[in-house]
């Protein structure tokens, strides 16, 4: 009989704790959730007081099975599942699935896998908080009610096949709200004017003093007008002011500051950082990742201090506790913290090694000294005119924690306050070496990258820790949003430059509006937003959602009943349901751009049942309407007659070359040119599939087709060896296997080829 057996929700947390126990222990893994409700109906008894139908998935039948098994077989049972309401919720279905009387089984936590968290978790024991168990079913349930019964009104009044969420119908609503300020906003332009001053040589400094007017011009010709007045000017150190100031370090991470930041920093996902941060703490080290607790352990602020000193000096300490600010903060857990602190650096991937060192570095910052700068801050004065210039800089006196750690910010970094300004003084005289008036044009507010986001739904109290990645990744999922990277145009820009008393004027291109990383709402997201708004106000209403939250939070604290909760809810919102459902008109987002300049017909822009379509003439008018699908960027909202009627113009016949037409065409990933049953990519800013010529069409085959003739080495019938990025390769029904170390691709033979398969599959199975 096993004397103790502890059963975690992950193998690779299993294997860690594994370690640290003795001989008198077996460590198992339930693989997360092992029950979920039923799929059959709602998988909840409404009308018994939301009594919830629990059922095992198919794909959990197995591990269930041999939980069973090796409970029975075992003296004290010690459920290890995480410390917050999901993990909560896993122990109390581990209890109810494998038989085990709540009063005493053993339910442990830890928020970091290290010996002594182990040890001290099974010296204090406690039973499982039925209380986080019901703050959990509630989410879970009114999530289940939401999802539920909007989606088949979304399907019927709408779309097919889409969905609906409390937490992801009000992201996409912060989506749709930004991309319309996007685009309603108007674009304006205005002249900056800088200046590079020489300093007085009477002083015996050979210095230059940078410096901007207060003031920015609408027009050219104000702007030349204000360059004439400065090339007539004296200037004059009109006052210098010097402060000192204090910056200070960030908290330790919390699971949103850690997205946000390694977003900035590493460029990771939402996602991505999650899972990363997963595999380093089930491997002991970190501790627990999804947390909005700023909050230190004094072992850990001990551990901080005793680094610091002995690394950088006991001027560069400072012992702090952060207070948490996250509405409605839930469990006692610690920030995200490496186990060991003095360990900088960790094995593992190249991803856990920069996310590791990303925690470590905001750790150790937060325990060091603040940075002392001075900020100095110097006025120009003209002597014909109002406008004065100004001059900005920072010197860092004490570096502190900047010596580990500055936090990035979601806006362009702008270093001009770093600027080191030369000794100067009050009434100092000054001559200009150039100065520069640079046409600026005004911004729109930036889109939402995943990270900024979740900043966001954490400002607005909205989801929780567990909640964020994945309402980010099933919004993307439902097609509600797109994670895209575009190239933005090119802008010309005036820029009017006074030298040595003349002005001269030139240009300059910059890229406007270029994105990277940035969720873009999608047609049908925009649609469903719209409908939500028009009948579920409540859901997508910010202050409600976030309510919501706060009421869960009650629960978690035995507060509030769960069930009293979901009741007040459900009654007006299941009436709300009905309504809707009997309401005749449909939601297409259909939009009138005009009539067709040589026909008359009207040209529409819709959703159609497979996406957003531009669409000519109608059956009201007895013709038959043609249809046309909208390009990947383009949306019903902004989509002009012209765009519109340039869709109907692909696909277009080039011509036959070779014995084969040649149509181009625009398809899920770009334009094309289809010829003798094969694609030929258009280059992406380069070729218009509007105006390429036959000979270019001619030019991409040929080269494309040079390009795979180069790809294949041998070409054995079912199985082909190729040429690839990372070297040859073999491909047999459209599954690439790897040749082994050593092998001289050359003298390969089908036989040869066969056998190195054949293996491959073997291993491939046998894992």
């Amino acid at each position: 009989m096993i004397e103790n057996l502890v059963i975690v929700e992950s193998p690779a947390k299993a294997k860690t704790i594994e370690k640290f126990l003795g001989k008198d222990f077996r460590v198992v893994s339930s693989f997360g959730h092992i029950r979920d409700l039923s799929k059959k109906n709602l998988g909840i008894d409404v009308e018994n007081n939301f009594t919830p139908d629990y059922e095992i998935p198919k794909e959990k039948a197995k591990v269930v099975s041999a939980l069973r098994k090796v409970a029975a077989d075992s003296k004290n049972i010690w459920i290890a599942s995480d410390e917050d309401r999901e993990g909560e919720a896993i122990a109390w279905h581990l209890a109810s699935v494998l038989n085990l009387d709540l009063s005493t089984t053993k339910r442990i936590v830890f928020h970091e896998i290290t010996k002594e968290a182990i040890s001290n978790a099974i010296e204090n024991p406690r039973q499982v908080d039925m209380n986080l168990v019901n703050s959990q079913q509630a989410r879970r349930i009114l999530d289940r009610l939401v999802g539920f019964e909007i989606s088949p009104v979304l399907w019927k009044k709408v779309q097919p096949s889409l969905s609906a969420g409390r937490v992801q119908s009000v992201a996409v609503r912060l989506l749709v709200e930004r991309e319309r300020e996007i685009i309603s906003f108007e674009t304006e332009s205005a002249f900056r004017v800088t200046a590079i001053f020489q300093i007085d040589s009477a002083t015996g400094e050979n210095a230059v003093l940078k410096a901007e007017a207060s003031k920015r011009f609408p027009y050219e010709k104000e702007a030349l007008k204000f360059l004439e007045l400065c090339n007539d000017s004296k200037y004059t150190i009109a006052s210098i002011s010097i402060k000192p100031g204090t910056r200070f370090p960030a908290p330790p991470f919390t699971t949103s500051t850690l997205q946000q930041e390694a977003y900035r920093k590493l460029g990771f996902s939402v996602a991505q950082t999650m899972a990363v941060a997963q595999k380093l703490y089930e491997a002991g080290r970190i501790t627990y990742m999804r947390t909005d607790s700023t909050n230190l352990s004094k072992l850990a602020l001990v551990k901080s201090r005793e680094m610091i000193i002995s690394a950088f000096g006991e001027k560069y300490s400072k012992t702090r506790q952060f207070k948490t600010k996250s509405k409605g903060a839930q469990e006692a857990h610690e920030a995200i913290r490496p186990a060991y602190i003095d360990n900088p650096t960790t094995a593992g991937s190249q991803n856990e090694k920069k996310l590791y060192e990303l925690i470590w570095k905001r750790t150790v910052a937060s325990q060091m000294a603040d940075a002392e700068v001075e900020k100095t801050s110097i006025s120009i004065d003209m002597n014909n005119s109002p406008v004065t210039f100004q001059a900005n800089g920072e010197v860092i006196k004490f570096d502190g924690f900047l010596r580990v750690y500055a936090e990035s910010t979601d806006q362009e970094n702008n270093d001009e306050d770093r600027y080191v300004i030369p000794p100067v003084k009050e009434g100092m005289p000054l001559s200009y070496d150039n100065i520069t008036a640079t046409q600026k044009f005004t911004t729109p507010p930036p889109r939402y990258t995943e990270a900024s986001l979740v900043k966001k739904l954490e400002e607005l109290g909205i989801g929780r820790p567990s909640t964020y990645a994945p309402t980010i990744s099933t919004i993307q999922n439902r097609g509600y949003v797109s994670h895209e990277d575009r190239p933005g145009e090119k802008r010309q820009l005036k820029i009017i430059t006074l030298f040595k008393g003349k002005l001269a004027t030139s240009t300059k291109t910059e890229i406007a509006g270029k994105e990277k990383s940035k969720l873009f709402p999608q047609d049908i997201g925009m649609i469903v937003n719209d409908f939500l708004i028009e009948n579920f106000s409540e859901i997508v209403d910010y202050h409600f959602t976030a309510e919501v939250e706060e009421q869960f939070d009650e629960i978690a604290l035995g507060n509030l009943k769960w069930t009293g909760m979901i009741g007040k809810f459900y009654s007006p919102f299941h009436k709300t349901v009905t309504n809707t459902l009997e309401k005749k008109e449909r939601k297409t987002g259909v939009r009138v751009l005009g009539n067709h300049p040589e026909t008359g017909e009207p040209v529409t822009v819709r959703m159609g049942r497979y996406g957003p379509v531009a669409q000519i003439s109608d059956s009201a008018n007895g013709e038959k309407p043609r249809f046309a699908s909208l390009s990947k960027n383009q949306l019903l909202e902004t989509i002009t007659l012209d765009e519109a009627l340039d869709l109907f113009r692909l696909p277009r016949s080039l011509g036959e070359y070779d014995g084969g037409e040649m149509v181009v065409g625009i398809g899920k990933f770009g334009p094309y040119i289809r010829f003798q049953n094969k694609f030929f990519s258009l280059k992406k800013g380069v070729d218009d599939p509007y105006t390429v010529t036959i000979e270019k069409a001619v030019e991409i085959i040929l080269e494309k087709n040079e390009s795979d003739k180069k790809k294949v080495l041998k070409d054995f019938g079912d199985i082909m060896l190729l040429n690839g990025r990372y070297g040859p390769y073999l491909v047999k029904k459209k599954l690439n296997y790897r040749l082994p170390k050593g092998t001289d691709a050359e003298k390969l033979t089908k036989e040869d080829c066969i056998k190195i398969i054949g293996n491959s599959d073997k291993t491939k199975k046998s894992s």
